[in-house]
């Protein structure tokens, strides 16, 4: 058993409590992921507040994807819980927790720390960190932040194949343990907050760090983006995407890849069953945090088929709508092998940098540990399916 696990959620309870009475010093930043919210949107600009809060169309999806209260925690009592085992593995490697940082682009709208500072939080406390592509810092520099921090590359697929190769070769050469392909986004959702200012970071420049500092995307370009970044936002815009693929054309990413490949942004079975027979080695459900398909099935409403259709032939991770452990411990519940936060630590970012960051994930997974403790879970392992009960099946 994991001694930095053992007792994590008492533990920094008593922390808070002792500086509170002894040192009249209060937490730093909101501990209330509402009065957390509220508070990045106050740090951020209104574009930053614009691209983070919210999701496509009605923000229906969005909405509805934070509601996990159909399930309920079934508590057992008098298990010996005294110390608990908050260890996982995923895709082979043993984790400290079961919980990530899901890929978040363009992290300088919400702090100058940008990614640095998220890398430097997930790094102090080993949580496994997936960077999305279009980053802010480049994944090389991320890489060397989080140095032996468990660590994924998001993998947008670009319609110039020597990109796309190049990206995967930068990222296994960086270190990166895994490859995950975001499937969901083959064009951009209905996003009317941004619409209705109008506002498209990347025309700014913003989140095309990646893009810039690679070879073959360079060679596409007449002067380098130092000396003509408007020729090259362009050039980026060209490329960016490609709505043409096919389950497939996966198999390119096994070809100039010799990482696991994670597909992420499964919603259906008949996917998920898909991206299994077309060599995934796991499968992310999400709904790009609410943000593609206004009116979608949600992300918790679709774990469990998802799991039940390939949980015992890859990993399963989950991210969309956790705001809080509950949700996670929920995720854990239905089948989710690794739970991974959105919002909760963009809002940290945005409030105090890698600092804020770090407060949210030490409350995070200390909320975790004592929800398996009180849970009567000892262990990731003994949080299953048995855990829960759904509303539909209550007396």
């Amino acid at each position: 058993m994991s001694k930095r696990a053992a007792r994590l959620g008492d533990d920094r309870v008593t922390e808070i409590y002792r500086r509170g009475m002894l040192e009249d010093e209060q937490p730093e930043f909101p501990v209330a992921y509402e009065d957390l919210r509220d508070a990045a949107h106050e740090a951020m600009s209104p574009e930053g507040r614009a691209y983070v809060h919210g999701g496509a169309g009605s923000e229906e999806t969005f909405e509805r994807g934070q509601d996990f209260s159909a399930w309920r925690i079934v508590p057992r009592m008098l298990r010996g819980v005294e110390r608990r085992d908050l260890s996982t593995t995923l895709l082979g490697r043993e984790l400290a927790y079961p919980v990530g940082l899901t890929p978040l682009g363009i992290q300088s709208l919400l702090h100058e720390e940008a990614e640095r500072g998220t890398a430097n939080a997930a790094a102090d406390l080993d949580v496994p960190l997936c960077l999305s592509s279009l980053s802010s810092t480049d994944m090389e520099t991320v890489a060397d932040r989080l140095g032996d921090t468990p660590k994924m590359f998001q993998f947008y697929w670009s319609s110039d194949e020597d990109i796309a190769r190049s990206f995967l070769s930068r990222a296994e050469a960086a270190g990166y343990d895994a490859i995950v392909v975001t499937v969901d986004a083959p064009i951009l959702g209905w996003r009317e907050r941004l619409i209705e200012r109008g506002y498209y970071p990347f025309l700014e420049g913003e989140g095309v760090a990646n893009y810039f500092s690679d070879p073959a995307f360079r060679d596409r370009l007449d002067d380098p983006p130092e000396a003509d970044p408007e020729a090259a936002v362009e050039e980026f815009l060209d490329i960016f995407g490609d709505a043409s693929l096919t389950w497939e054309d996966l198999q390119f990413v096994h070809d100039n890849t010799d990482l696991p490949v994670v597909i992420k942004g499964v919603l259906d079975p008949r996917d998920a069953e898909l991206a299994v027979d077309h060599g995934a080695d796991a499968v992310g459900v999400s709904t790009h945090g609410g943000r593609q398909v206004d009116g979608s099935i949600t992300a918790v409403e679709a774990l469990p088929d998802v799991v039940d259709a390939v949980g015992d032939e890859v990993s399963i991770t989950f991210d969309s709508g956790v705001r809080r452990a509950k949700d996670a411990y929920k995720a854990m519940a239905l089948g989710a092998d690794c739970v991974f936060l959105g919002r909760p630590y963009a809002y940290g970012l945005a409030v105090g940098g890698a600092d804020g960051v770090r407060f949210v994930l030490q409350n995070f997974l200390a909320e975790l540990d004592l929800t398996m403790g009180l849970s009567g879970r000892r262990s990731v392992a003994e949080v299953d399916r048995s855990a829960l009960r759904h509303e539909r099946d209550l007396p």
